[in-house]
């Protein structure tokens, strides 16, 4: 998403935001039980946390546990110990090694650098706000281009949390065990998961895959701890949280209707399709176009970030 007007002027604040609060009350319900029983980390653990170079500009966030583990050198042993816990026969594995996760995820942004340079020259976002375009195409052309539109600005996070998780993965951190079938994952700290996002067939499916160490973040700090309203709530401190520009709380509030309005279609209609393979693809693909459409048009706001634009999308 675009930077804030915090963040242009302080790249680091977002992440210094997220990385104080999870510390403490980014926790879970269980940890948050025991929290004052435990050894307070001391002020030198506590920067380096905080500013730990792998993560200040772009994060990605990641948990307190996690990063001490890393620091004192037995992130991947720790992981190990706990799948070890859980799965037989992987005593015998291999010290892992990030240099298949890094060399994937570098071809990644160098992919979507390219596709952002490509595609933003060819389908600017100043066109859904042209005159003439917004009076001579018609409901549908104007609707392919906007999801065209955000499509190509979507690169660019891809981007750069992609790049994000690869530092962090090189210096050896972001370990997170071993699959179904053997191989060991790095995605501990991973942003995103492309594949995910753009075959979305709904949109919680969407926003559980996009920004994810921000969402584990939302999720703990309001949206588990609040009694009313959590949705609701929860997007509201998104939204304050991203910055001050209108845009952010058009998408934001827009979002909170459409998430309930996807979960009520849902929870009514998906049944009716599941007695046969054929209706079953036929109700993915609809809700695949649909989540793509109601996405894009949700998130323009956040690209327009002033109101007029917006307006001017949104008519």
């Amino acid at each position: 998403m675009e930077h804030s007007v915090f963040s242009e002027s302080h790249p680091c604040l977002q992440h210094l935001c997220f990385q104080c609060t999870y510390l403490q009350i980014g926790k879970s319900k269980t940890e948050l039980l025991t929290c004052f029983h435990r050894v307070k980390p001391s002020f030198l653990e506590y920067l380096s946390y905080l500013l730990n170079f792998m993560s200040v500009i772009a994060g990605p966030c990641n948990n307190f546990k996690d990063y001490i583990a890393f620091i004192e050198g037995r992130h991947t042993h720790m992981k190990l110990l706990e799948v070890n816990s859980k799965q037989k026969g992987v005593h015998g594995l291999l010290e892992p090694s990030p240099m298949g996760a890094v060399i994937s995820k570098l071809c990644m942004t160098l992919v979507s650098l390219l596709l952002f340079l490509t595609l933003t020259k060819t389908f600017p976002v100043t066109c859904l706000v042209d005159d003439q375009f917004l009076h001579k195409a018609n409901f549908l052309t104007r609707l392919c281009y906007l999801y065209v539109v955000m499509q190509a600005s979507k690169p660019k996070y891809y981007f750069a949390w992609t790049l994000a998780d690869a530092v962090n993965n090189a210096a050896g951190f972001g370990f997170s065990g071993v699959d179904k079938n053997g191989n060991f994952c790095w995605d501990l700290l991973s942003n995103l998961n492309i594949w995910k996002i753009e075959t979305a067939t709904s949109f919680k499916m969407y926003l559980e895959n996009w920004n994810i160490q921000t969402a584990t973040w939302l999720k703990r700090v309001c949206y588990e701890r609040v009694h009313w309203y959590p949705t609701v709530l929860t997007f509201i401190l998104s939204a304050l949280w991203h910055g001050v520009y209108p845009g952010y709380y058009f998408t934001f509030l827009t979002g909170t209707l459409v998430t309930v309005a996807a979960r009520t279609v849902r929870n009514n209609y998906r049944h009716y399709f599941l007695s046969s393979k054929a209706l079953k693809v036929a109700y993915d693909v609809a809700t695949w176009a649909a989540t793509q459409l109601a996405v894009s048009y949700t998130v323009a706001p956040f690209v327009m970030l002033a109101v007029e634009p917006t307006i001017s999308v949104y008519k």
